[in-house]
């Protein structure tokens, strides 16, 4: 399956921005309440303000002309309540939406990262982390910036201008006409320039996670960049990134303030045209002084607002190419699906392939009509040359992947019947590199491990004790304490390896899978490795990838594996022979 999320941006580009909002608000649903209180306030608050320029017009035809001081008096007073009304309803608004934002950011980080767990281990192949880490970061924050500080503005400058539309209709048609005109052309400017804005937003948010990819991958590999003396590499491939993401990011500025300049000239047309028409309906006896105050602010509110919309809709667009991003994600569904179980086959193999074929694209296929079966209790080795095979038919195993075609059966029962809690608790899986995170020895031997969780220090070793680990536990100074630094550096490759061993020993698997889990340590400790093997329980089935001869040489049986097939090679000499020769040939 393509989880490739920059090879899938064109279709997500095709996709409406209505249906792009629809899909957000779905998603925050549960902030309904808060919406319509701060929709409340500032209807409350655009109700007021656009009331305030026809009682100034009004108190100046009514009052000022005639010096009537008193009622001017009471109508300023009128007003300045009004305005301490929308000073509190403003701040009420801002208070609610900034609530919103947050936890929008919240319960979009947390949609993002789930989702990130349930995807397969293809979706990781095929992106790089620093992407991801943009999408759940940079994305999310634009958006939780547009919800929490420019959606009510946005909401409010729109209530504002179709308020003020409406006065200046109702006031004098022919002049609200004459006004309104220069907004037709805006409307038309931004219907037509708003997707191209779009683009070149989605553009450079791209770039910054691919700038965001590159600094963590050089990062992450630094010690190999300063072992080949390749410092320039690193400075030259940021540079690259660097630079693209300036030009997107120049591209994208430039795009995003377009809309200022266009508005606020067709909004300086739109008041001349009312002052000019305003005075000749004046001077014909069909206007007053006050009601053109009125206009004018009328005219003002209607095209002020426009103003901001350019600001807030450069702003929407750069949420909405952020949406865009992380929808991609949420939208994306695993191909590992449970299927309904089937009727356990009696008296089966613990795991058996069926005819398995399988590619990790439609291109090349890496596995060919593979067929065989494992027995409980049995040791098993799968030897071969380099890019054979073996690792693919370990993940196989351990259901990393599923089959392109054929049945991998887990004691007789299709192995994508299980639940995903099932299947690891029945196969451990020792990689060849070996992942720790941050905190102690304990945190990394007990995760995953719900089993164990609760238990102190002395109850744990103790559990340690009776799984024959504790000669393990012994190589590190402090014990379950010792400190795992990030990337685990503290540490040695070796001893990641045995933090791993211990983590899927104890989780008590029926098959235990040891990918080159010897590679990088020393001969005492392999043979301590091997005596702890020997001593798990007898139903438990191991299966081996090593190159080392005494790793396999205690092996029930081996398999060859190798261009894509995999062969019984009987005893050990056998498959040595069947090594040798595949290496003669090439």
């Amino acid at each position: 399956m393509n989880y490739n999320l920059n090879q899938t941006t064109g279709q997500e580009e095709k996709k409406s921005t209505l249906k792009a909002v629809k899909k957000l608000l779905q998603l925050i649903s549960h902030e309904k309440k808060n919406l319509l209180k701060a929709l409340v306030t500032i209807l409350i608050n655009s109700g007021l303000l656009l009331l305030g320029p026809f009682l100034i017009g009004h108190t100046i035809d009514t009052y000022v002309r005639t010096k009537q001081y008193h009622g001017v008096l009471v109508f300023s007073g009128i007003l300045l309540v009004m305005y301490l009304i929308t000073l509190i309803t403003g701040y009420t608004q801002t208070k609610l939406m900034g609530g919103v934002g947050q936890r929008m950011l919240y319960t979009l980080r947390n949609a993002i990262f789930n989702k990130l767990q349930e995807l397969p281990v293809g979706f990781f192949n095929q992106n790089k982390a620093g992407d991801l880490i943009s999408r759940v970061n940079n994305d999310t924050d634009k958006l939780n910036q547009f919800f929490s500080q420019s959606l009510m503005q946005f909401i409010g400058s729109i209530v504002t201008m179709i308020g003020a539309g409406i006065f200046l209709l109702v006031i004098n048609f022919k002049l609200g006409a004459a006004a309104l005109l220069p907004a037709v052309f805006i409307l038309i400017f931004t219907a037509v320039l708003s997707p191209w804005v779009k683009r070149k937003n989605a553009v450079n948010l791209k770039s910054t996670g691919g700038m965001s990819a590159e600094i963590q991958e050089s990062l992450n590999n630094f010690k190999v960049i300063i072992a080949f003396n390749r410092r320039d590499y690193f400075r030259k491939k940021f540079d690259e990134a660097n630079r693209q993401n300036y030009k997107t990011a120049i591209g994208a500025g430039l795009a995003n303030n377009i809309f200022m300049p266009v508005y606020g000239m067709l909004s300086s047309f739109a008041q001349l045209i009312v002052l000019l028409y305003g005075i000749h309906l004046i001077s014909i006896g069909e206007f007053t002084i006050g009601l053109l105050v009125s206009y004018l602010s009328y005219a003002t509110n209607f095209y002020n607002p426009l103003r901001q919309l350019a600001a807030l809709w450069a702003n929407f667009q750069v949420a909405m190419a952020g949406w865009d991003r992380i929808s991609q994600i949420l939208s994306l569904e695993s191909d590992l699906q449970q299927v309904k179980a089937e009727k356990q086959e009696p008296g089966a193999a613990l795991l058996e392939f069926r005819n398995v074929h399988f590619s990790y694209d439609q291109n090349q296929e890496i596995l060919h009509n593979i067929s065989f079966k494992l027995d409980r209790g049995k040791t098993y080795a799968l030897i071969g040359p380099t890019g054979g095979g073996k690792t693919t038919t370990a993940s196989l195993i351990a259901r990393l992947y599923d089959a392109t075609k054929g049945m991998v059966l887990l004691n007789g029962r299709d192995i994508r019947s299980f639940t995903p809690e099932e299947r690891t608790q029945k196969i451990g899986f020792i990689l060849q590199e070996p992942f720790l995170f941050s905190g102690t020895v304990k945190d990394n031997i007990l995760y995953g491990n719900s089993h164990y969780k609760d238990y102190s220090n002395a109850q744990l070793e103790e559990v340690i004790h009776a799984s024959n680990l504790e000669e393990l536990l012994a190589i590190f100074d402090e014990g379950l304490e010792t400190k795992i630094t990030s990337g685990s550096d503290s540490i040695s490759l070796g001893q990641k390896q045995l933090i791993a061993f211990m983590r899927a020993v104890l989780r008590k698997p029926e098959l235990l899978i040891l990918d080159e889990a010897t590679a990088n340590i020393d001969t005492i400790t392999e043979k301590l490795l091997s005596n702890i093997l020997k001593k798990l329980p007898k139903e438990t089935t191991q299966v081996i990838i090593a190159h080392r001869l005494n790793t396999i040489e205690n092996a029930d049986e081996i398999f060859f594996v190798n261009s894509g097939e995999v062969t019984r090679a009987g005893t050990l000499s056998h498959a040595m022979d069947m090594l040798l020769g595949h290496k003669r040939v090439s």
